[in-house]
């Protein structure tokens, strides 16, 4: 049987902690309804011990405390609420717990943007990893050493495991389920909670915002060009005259300043706004194509799908209002 320590804090993300245990307690039912031990033995835990209140109205009770649980097999790490700089500030002493567990060989897992916690803990360094994907690029800056998966559902190395934003550290947990009770159980319990077993991908859930966490003011120029004429036949070039710039010097800038290159940046716009016209339902998708600065539909799905995982009409059926059948 794995002993699992579900960790507890205030500022934690309810449905990390509620959703890890109906999982793994059902699978011990699971089961238990063949014959067989259950599988895994948790119990909840924190800083403090008792009552913890979260940030929502909710409460847990913890059964034992940092200090108490010097062995445990896995440690799951909820996401929280709040944000990053104040999550790992009040949360030090959970840091410093991780970073023993797994100096004894513990397995360590966290869920969404619970990664934030175990790449402070340096448990990250020289390792992949994923989170939640409005983490993705915060992360990659303030922690260089960690290769962040911008795509990934989740990540298994070595007894670390990070998981994909929101609900999809559920696929985490089915994962470890999986890795610990086998196939057969895994499929039982996802059929149970009726989600979706082999997720590979959260492309199609990202939100493409810019990166301009940076102070390079004509990188930032050209960026802002870039967003207010995505729609017109421009060209690298006339985006470096923007920044007053070389062509080369100007793709070495932009990349490093927003980890894409210029043209991947355009195609990034291009695709953000013809997601959102699908998701409205509005127009057929050769007009979606024209008004995002696509002419030719083998380019435009092409693109669309490396960067969404989905094709545009797959896309439209998932997310549009009024599903309508495309030709």
């Amino acid at each position: 049987m794995k002993k699992v320590a579900l960790l507890v804090y205030e500022d934690a993300v309810l449905s990390s902690i509620s959703g890890a245990i109906d999982l793994l307690l059902a699978t011990n039912g699971f089961l238990g309804q063949m014959g067989q031990s259950p599988a895994f033995q948790l119990e909840l835990v924190s800083d403090a011990g008792g009552p913890i209140q979260l940030h929502v109205p909710a409460q847990f009770i913890s059964s034992r405390t940092f200090d108490e649980v010097t062995e445990t097999d896995l440690v799951l790490v909820p996401a929280f609420y709040v944000s990053p700089e104040l999550a790992l500030s009040k949360n030090g002493r959970l840091i410093e717990w991780l970073l023993a567990r797994r100096a004894e060989g513990t397995e360590i897992a966290s869920m969404c943007l619970g990664s934030y916690f175990l790449a402070e803990a340096g448990l990250l360094a020289g390792r992949s990893c994923t989170s939640h994907w409005t983490a993705l690029e915060d992360m990659q800056h303030r922690y260089p050493d960690v290769e962040v998966l911008t795509d990934s559902v989740m990540t298994d190395k070595d007894g670390i495991y990070t998981s994909g934003g929101a609900l999809l550290s559920w696929n985490l947990i089915l994962y470890l389920i999986e890795k610990f009770c086998g196939r057969d159980i895994s499929i039982g319990v996802s059929r149970r909670f009726n989600i979706d077993l082999d997720r590979v991908s959260q492309s199609h859930f990202v939100v493409f915002q810019g990166q301009r966490k940076h102070e390079d003011a004509p990188i930032l120029k050209a960026q802002t060009f870039i967003e207010q004429n995505y729609h017109l036949p421009i060209s690298v070039e006339q985006i470096a005259e923007q920044a007053n710039m070389s062509k080369r010097n100007f793709i070495r800038r932009f990349k490093q300043a927003t980890q894409n290159t210029p043209l991947e940046y355009l195609q990034r716009v291009k695709v953000e706004s013809a997601k959102k016209a699908l998701e409205k339902n509005a127009d057929d998708v050769s007009s979606i194509m024209y008004n995002a600065g696509y002419n030719d539909v083998k380019t435009f799905r092409k693109v669309f799908k490396q960067i969404t995982g989905l094709t545009p009409q797959d896309y439209r059926r998932k997310y549009s209002r009024d599903v309508v059948t495309l030709s």
